[in-house]
């Protein structure tokens, strides 16, 4: 019985774990979207919206668009506009591009015109914050659980480790 109660425990600790592994999904300019500004004194709105949302390292951004396209460029290239060499280029009206770092990272509409009328954005991630009780993370699975949530964000949860974690934890209180 005193093994069955030390692996109970095991896996009690490892969904602990697990709960506090999590990424956000952002939707890019929240429920408007990857869309070029209505007005000239919209044009620094994706700045405004990214601004207002805490990013780390993990978090997914989507775009949802349509017959339009979205860039991962230098700042160069950001800040002149240019798409003639992105590091990413997509035009599948849904693109969901995976922060995989810290640092900033600069998102273009590669339609004519667009960018120059505001459909840009810089999103800066944030450095990893170690806990005082572990050792500086290893891996970008290494998260913060204060994290900023905006509406249009939607908490995703490692699900598979939470599923294999109930899974044991079923097995476990089947056989006691």
């Amino acid at each position: 019985m005193g093994a069955q109660k030390i692996v109970l425990i095991s896996i009690l600790v490892l969904f602990y774990v697990f709960s506090l592994v999590s990424c956000t999904e952002f939707e890019a300019g929240g429920e408007n979207g990857w869309i070029i500004p209505q007005s000239s004194n919209q044009t620094d709105m994706f700045n405004h919206w990214a601004s207002k949302n805490r990013f780390k390292v993990g978090d997914t951004i989507r775009f949802k668009y349509k017959k339009d396209s979205v860039l991962v460029v230098s700042e160069e290239e950001y800040k002149k506009c240019k798409t003639t060499k992105p590091e990413l280029y997509s035009n599948h009206d849904d693109t969901v591009f995976k922060l995989d770092r810290p640092g900033l990272f600069y998102f273009i509409s590669g339609v004519a015109g667009h960018c120059e009328k505001g459909q840009k954005m810089i999103i800066k991630v944030m450095e990893v914050e170690p806990t005082p009780q572990s050792p500086p993370p290893s891996s970008s699975l290494a998260a913060s659980s204060t994290h900023k949530k905006s509406n249009s964000s939607v908490r995703k949860t490692i699900s598979a480790g939470l599923v294999t974690i109930s899974i044991l934890v079923l097995t476990v209180l089947s056989v006691v």
